[in-house]
């Protein structure tokens, strides 16, 4: 088992805890380079979409799993950031300040569904951002002047600098190095002051509150930097697809992102990517599952949801950790075979049991 002794506090705060994770985490970059040279073009856009669910699922991750707070329509953040980016692109503004209007416009949504936080939180909380996402998707309908309605909106491909990213391998770099920013981004802030604040909330208001934070200021704070995170990939999500309609930012899509947090690991930066991976190929493997079920379960339209739903209720019952909790017991087993004990995790489960009976 791996021991590190700090011996200051820059080591304290430092990214990298140890040489382990610069080897892994310089590999796994290496490996993100070289993408576009070792898979095809199909998996080479897979992956540009995991990289954009995964900036989204860390904006979801840092309001839900580190600030506690509920979000149920956070699909309509990505389409605020998704529509001012086509309607910008496509009168002619560069990608940058498009992207730059679009994440300010998803940070003052975000602002104005986290204004209800102040007074509700749980499932009061969750039906107000579910009722804000109804509001929203009707809006996107209803604006044809800008939004085209539900006929859709083309969008152009990005441009900056007289560069054209119209190629997959320029724009899954274009991802890559947004999703990379957003990660430094939320693990600096995890360890500043305010990311401590997110956590306190999280813990407990009360305790919070008697300890000087200012609830208003930081719940807001969290719901416009997890919205503001959620326009940039709406941004990427509306290049990679060409074309957007409001269906696109349904309940649906909310629902698939809350699932992308509970199951990759509520809590942990990790799982916004973990998440991510399970929520893009998990179409997949279903696709491939049905050659071998019955042609009346294959072939039924709400197989995919179903088995969302299996998969998500077996999470919050089995494994609330998610992914990158069941990964860590796995890695601790490893670690101290043979002196590892059974109720290790005891304390953290009863505590996410008591939690969720709240």
């Amino acid at each position: 088992m791996r021991f590190v002794f700090k011996t200051s506090y820059e080591q304290d705060v430092a990214l990298a805890k140890h040489e382990g994770h610069r080897l892994w985490y310089g590999a796994l970059i290496v490996l993100l380079l070289l993408a576009p040279i070792l898979f095809s073009e199909y998996w080479l856009a897979q992956l540009s979409f995991v990289l954009i669910y995964s900036i989204v699922g860390l904006g979801l991750m840092l309001l839900a799993g580190y600030t506690g707070q509920v979000s149920i329509g956070h699909a309509a953040f990505m389409g605020v950031g998704a529509y001012a980016q086509a309607y910008l692109t496509n009168h002619g503004w560069p990608f940058p300040l498009a992207l730059t209007v679009g994440i300010a416009l998803s940070a003052i949504a975000g602002i104005i569904v986290g204004t209800p936080a102040l007074r509700v939180k749980g499932i009061y909380l969750g039906i107000a951002t579910l009722a804000f996402g109804f509001i929203v998707e009707e809006i996107f309908a209803r604006w044809e002047d800008v939004t085209g309605g539900n006929a859709g909106l083309a969008v152009k491909p990005p441009e900056m600098l007289g560069l054209k990213f119209d190629s997959d391998t320029s724009f899954y770099y274009l991802c890559l190095v947004l999703c990379v920013l957003c990660t430094l981004a939320v693990l600096n802030l995890l360890r500043a002051p305010t990311g401590r604040a997110f956590v306190a909330i999280r813990d407990s208001e009360i305790s919070a509150q008697s300890m000087g934070i200012n609830l208003a200021w930081y719940k807001g704070l969290a719901f416009a930097i997890s919205a503001a995170m959620a326009g940039i990939a709406g941004a990427l999500y509306a290049h990679k697809m060409r074309f957007i309609s409001p269906d696109q930012f349904s309940l649906i899509q909310s629902v698939d992102l809350l699932l992308l947090v509970v199951v990759g690991g509520l809590g942990f930066v990790h799982g916004a990517f973990l998440g991510a991976i399970f929520l893009i190929t998990m179409p997949q493997l279903i696709a491939l599952g049905k050659d071998y079920l019955p042609e009346s379960i294959g072939g039924a339209a709400g197989l995919q949801a179903v088995i969302y739903g299996i998969v998500l209720v077996a999470f919050v019952l089995f494994e609330p950790m998610g992914l990158y909790g069941r990964w860590l017991k796995i890695r601790t087993w490893f670690q101290m075979f043979p002196f590892y004990r059974k109720g290790m995790f005891k304390r953290q489960k009863s505590f996410t049991k008591s939690d969720r009976l709240k």
